[in-house]
């Protein structure tokens, strides 16, 4: 295991992108990488832990907040034991090499063994998440709001509208502009677009970001939000088909997305802008103490 340089990031979500094939489980992707970048290169670097084995990248693990790891592994190695253990034991040292004492969790692919392994020292189940994908062979229906696909000279009604949506009072407007911008130069942008949604009388109501990874391989939506002030009127669903009809435009052959089952409200607009849900995912968490 190791904490890339800066200059290794591009090899880490080339590695992750590969990783994103149809029937493979929803893990961790390059849009999570991505969005997490607007934070700086040097930050996301910090935040990475990779496990290589004979020099290949084998998993990927995403410090998203100093409590939570959110993990990616090759899909032809997340039964194999020998690195499953390996991880557990770096994932629940003392040392804090990955995480630190107390309260944690683990985000794990779905179906991985390292899962098994945590639940056997202990770690119980969070929260379910719901699973949702959409197939992208056929074209997406045109969504009946106005969405643009946004660059700089917008950053700021895009992060105003992502800010009100996640109820971002905590931050300034200027930090919200400012982690755009930088999300936005970063190495992962390059296979995302931003979609801003505007009502008929100007508004911007709506935003979502989409990250794909390569054609043929699976896309995310990430973030996506309305406006609390203009919730209500279906531009959920439209902003939704306008990333689902983006990750199309990127090559990708899925859209998918996960939202925590307890949120009915955004669990129903995803099916109503046809997203099929696919299972649950439970992170693994230690208690404190």
């Amino acid at each position: 295991m190791s904490t890339p340089d800066p200059a290794d990031l591009a090899g880490v979500l080339e590695a992750v992108a590969a990783w994103q094939l149809p029937g493979s489980p929803l893990q961790l992707h390059p849009g999570d990488i991505g969005w997490f970048g607007g934070r700086g290169e040097a930050a996301t670097a910090a935040a990475l832990r990779v496990w290589r084995r004979s020099g290949r990248v084998v998993a990927v693990g995403l410090l998203d907040g100093e409590a939570l790891l959110r993990l990616g592994i090759d899909p032809r190695e997340q039964r194999e034991e020998e690195l499953a253990r390996r991880i557990v034991e770096d994932v629940v040292a003392d040392d804090a090499r990955v995480l630190p004492t107390g309260e944690v969790g683990v985000e794990c692919p779905p179906g991985a063994l390292i899962h098994d392994l945590l639940g056997e020292v202990g770690w119980s189940l969070d929260e379910p998440w719901t699973l949702l994908g959409r197939d992208l062979a056929e074209p997406v229906e045109a969504p009946a709001l106005h969405v643009a696909e946004i660059g700089a000279e917008r950053a700021a009604a895009w992060a105003a509208v992502h800010r009100a949506a996640f109820d971002g009072t905590a931050v300034t407007q200027e930090w919200a502009t400012r982690r755009f911008l930088t999300m936005a130069e970063g190495p992962a942008a390059q296979d995302a677009r931003f979609l801003l949604g505007v009502d008929d009388q100007g508004r911007a109501v709506a935003c979502a970001g989409v990250w794909g990874a390569g054609a043929g391989h699976l896309g995310i939506v990430e973030p996506m939000g309305v406006d609390p002030q203009h919730r209500g009127r279906g531009y959920g669903r439209e902003i939704t088909l306008a990333a689902a009809g983006a990750l199309r435009d990127l090559g990708a052959a899925q859209a998918w997305v996960a939202t925590t089952t307890s949120n009915r409200g955004a669990v129903a607009t995803y099916e109503a802008a046809g997203f099929v849900a696919h299972g649950q995912r439970r992170d693994r968490v230690r208690a404190a103490g």
